[in-house]
């Protein structure tokens, strides 16, 4: 059995709370260190780690943290059942929506977005079948 949890780096701890608790309802269910914090959404648990622009990410590499928009080939999928809502809630606490795909008759509407810490997500309408 294994289980996967998302951690994001955030610069700022409260705006980190601020961003993802307007846009999405997560609320702070623990905090097991200073600069770590453990949030919920229904199902959902995401843990913010506070961490310094500019600090290294790893000894094996000479990047840098950095918090304008960034690319990862790496991003989270967030399924929503009311995606205009939410999507205007992203937009409202600080959020972009990079591009938008309208919803055809199989599949709801999809928005490539990013957090205000440069971080890439989708924003996918969760359709019932």
């Amino acid at each position: 059995m294994i289980s996967v949890s998302i951690s994001i780096d955030v610069p700022s701890m409260a705006d980190g709370i601020k961003f993802y608790s307007s846009a999405f309802g997560f609320s702070k269910v623990a905090e097991p260190v200073p600069g770590i914090v453990v949030l919920r959404s229904g199902e959902a648990k995401i843990c913010l780690l506070e961490r310094v622009p500019g600090s290294g990410p790893s000894p094996y590499t000479q990047e840098t943290r950095r918090y304008e928009r960034h690319w990862t080939p790496i991003h989270v999928d967030i399924h929503v059942d009311d995606f205009k809502a939410t999507l205007a809630r992203v937009i409202a606490a600080g959020g972009k929506q990079e591009q938008f795909f309208e919803a055809n008759s199989e599949h709801g509407s999809v928005a490539f977005c990013s957090d205000p810490f440069g971080h890439g997500f989708c924003l996918i309408e969760r359709r019932s079948k």
